[in-house]
């Protein structure tokens, strides 16, 4: 999570902002490029947001945070 010009809280990476289109990639893009990407970005993060229903990958991502010693919140109301 990162915030904008007006201090609002966007996510660090989200699909517009990815680097690559799974359409072209080969193999299983989320494992193969996403994922990777996203536990280098989250040792540079000091918290992370953790929202929604399941999901594997973003389970994955709180692990990997968990274990780099990061904040994980579970609600937006946790931040503020």
């Amino acid at each position: 999570m990162r915030t904008d010009e007006n201090g609002a809280g966007e996510p660090a990476v989200n699909d517009e902002r990815r680097a690559w289109a799974p359409e072209r990639a080969g193999g299983d893009p989320f494992d193969e490029i996403f994922h990777p990407v996203a536990e280098r970005v989250l040792a540079r993060c000091d918290a992370v947001l953790r929202i929604g229903g399941a999901s594997d990958g973003a389970d994955r991502m709180v692990d990997v945070a968990r274990r780099l010693g990061k904040t994980v919140f579970t609600s937006i109301e946790d931040i503020r």
